[in-house]
């Protein structure tokens, strides 16, 4: 039987919304306001290896030219680039995402189309993409179950779904690492590298969600209740996990 209640990523986080309702204008204002640079705090996120893990997260997921992507929450673009580098073909990959800042980021820099919309009701028609893509955004739905219903919906037979997170190391030790550097010295070097105090709570607010987001086995169950065969998840440095899922009888996905 199924529950009438959500299943969030997280508890609501009061210092940021007081109420689920108010969530998506929240995280849609706060990503407008900070759009322009977006850019510059991943790369003082990632330390200039994003670009590389992403392009091989999507070849591992078994991305190749024909295919065809939905990139969801596609913010500034930065996994649809490397599926555009993949594909070769703009047509080939549709981002959507909630903010129309991000999106305007988007159309600056590369020719693909692009929606407006929330993760959990996608305007686009059933079974009509090979791979659905996610890169560090789960944690701003309001439901998964209803999202990954959603994501299997647009899948054709044989699709895949891949989706980038970042996850609460569970050495004690990496954690208080992972915090100092998330929750303050990144904060810190993007005010002080941009002048941007939306960038502080920015990241702010995305180390609370880590910090607060439910188990990986939870998102998983989600996945394979939404119906997704051979669901699974690569972690590395227990830090970076990257969760599959296939919808009906596609080709394995190489999870090395």
């Amino acid at each position: 039987m199924k529950s009438d209640q959500p299943l969030q990523p997280h508890p609501t986080l009061p210092d940021y919304y007081s109420d689920l309702a108010q969530r998506p204008a929240f995280v849609r204002g706060l990503f407008d306001r900070t759009a322009r640079y977006y850019d510059h705090v991943n790369r003082l996120l990632s330390l200039g290896s994003g670009n590389w893990y992403r392009r091989r997260a999507l070849l591992r997921a078994g991305l190749r030219p024909g295919m065809t992507v939905l990139d969801v929450a596609t913010g500034t673009g930065l996994v649809a680039r490397q599926a555009l580098a993949i594909t070769g073909d703009p047509r080939a990959v549709i981002g959507l995402d909630i903010s129309a800042g991000m999106l305007a980021e988007v159309r600056r820099l590369l020719g693909i189309p692009l929606m407006q919309s929330l993760m959990e009701r996608l305007p686009v028609a059933d079974a009509c993409c090979d791979l659905v893509s996610m890169g560090y955004a789960l944690r701003h739905v309001a439901d998964l179950n209803v999202t990954f219903r959603e994501f299997y919906r647009a899948l054709r037979p044989g699709g895949v779904l891949l989706i980038l997170e970042i996850t609460r190391p569970a050495h004690p030790v990496k954690r208080a690492l992972l915090k100092l550097y998330l929750g303050r010295l990144v904060p810190l070097l993007g005010w002080l590298t941009t002048g941007q105090r939306d960038l502080q709570t920015l990241m702010h607010y995305y180390w609370d969600t880590i910090e607060n987001c439910v188990p990986p086995e939870t998102i998983l169950q989600a996945i394979r209740a939404a119906g997704f065969a051979e669901a699974g998840c690569d972690v590395e440095f227990d830090l970076f996990r990257a969760y599959f899922g296939r919808k009906d009888g596609a080709i394995p996905i190489s999870h090395a």
